[in-house]
């Protein structure tokens, strides 16, 4: 009889949420997962990027680098920003070096697939690669680059950074998903996360298998946080844990876009 499968839960862009981190890691405790891998930003936006970074060091067996933890709290960073100035000074001594030393990837083999996880793209956590993307970035996101260094390519690879979760292959087999953010979900903003189900370790083939889960919070109740903190921004953050609207579209007029990009128009068919 094969033995159970491996389950590991893929957690990203938790962004000082701590309540729907706690939400969260509750409902992967009640599935009996214990290994938790975390795919980046731990800070900006909310208001406990010290309490959330407190509980990752703890909880998670690999955490990567994010975007926002690597710009936050550089040293060489002027920042004329009093928000931006807030969520720095919120973290406790030592925390902006711990997140800055992050990795940047991490790869693994499960059921024969060779996995890597990073926050971004391959060759940055600046640089982002949404869920309509074309064939060229697609492919990109499987290359080695001087930030993944070389070995054998993955065939599987996860990362966050867009908030945006979704799921994508190729008849190569070739698998990309997004896990979205637990802390700041756009469109829907319940928090979600991703579970890995199959064979950890192993290069021989086995079942293998992607799920995306919903977990409710107190929404009211990290808001409420938010406002006793003095936290600037808090209109943005409302926006978006609440409703779903990115900070910067709340505002627009005749309200927030659909996040896809327009389509090209098709040339015109030519006469037969």
């Amino acid at each position: 009889m094969r033995p159970p499968l491996d389950r590991i839960a893929l957690i990203s862009d938790v962004h000082g949420n701590l309540t729907a981190l706690e939400a969260v890691l509750d409902d992967i405790d009640a599935r009996g997962i214990t290994r938790i891998f975390n795919l980046g930003d731990y800070v900006g936006k909310g208001p406990r990027g010290r309490e959330v970074i407190e509980i990752c060091r703890t909880r998670c067996e690999v955490n990567i680098l994010g975007n926002w933890d690597d710009f936050l709290p550089d040293p060489d960073r002027a920042y004329d920003s009093p928000a931006l100035a807030w969520w720095l000074a919120q973290l406790a001594p030592g925390q902006g070096d711990w997140l800055r030393a992050l990795p940047f990837s991490h790869d693994f083999l499960m059921s024969g697939r060779r996995v890597r996880l990073y926050h971004a793209s391959s060759d940055s956590v600046h640089h982002r690669v949404r869920f309509d993307h074309d064939e060229a970035e697609f492919l990109s996101m499987f290359a080695n680059t001087p930030a993944t260094g070389d070995g054998p390519e993955p065939t599987v690879v996860g990362y966050g950074d867009t908030h945006d979760p979704y799921y994508e292959v190729d008849r190569a087999r070739r698998t990309l998903f997004n896990t979205g953010s637990v802390g700041n979900a756009m469109d829907d903003p319940t928090p979600v996360y991703v579970i890995l189900e199959g064979s950890y370790g192993s290069d021989a083939e086995a079942p293998f298998s992607i799920q995306f889960v919903r977990v409710p919070y107190d929404v009211q109740a990290e808001l409420a946080v938010a406002r006793e903190t003095g936290m600037p921004e808090y209109a943005g953050y409302e926006s978006e844990i609440l409703h779903g609207v990115y900070r910067g579209e709340m505002n627009a007029p005749g309200g927030p876009g659909y996040h896809r990009r327009p389509r090209e128009a098709a040339p015109p068919a030519s006469a037969g």
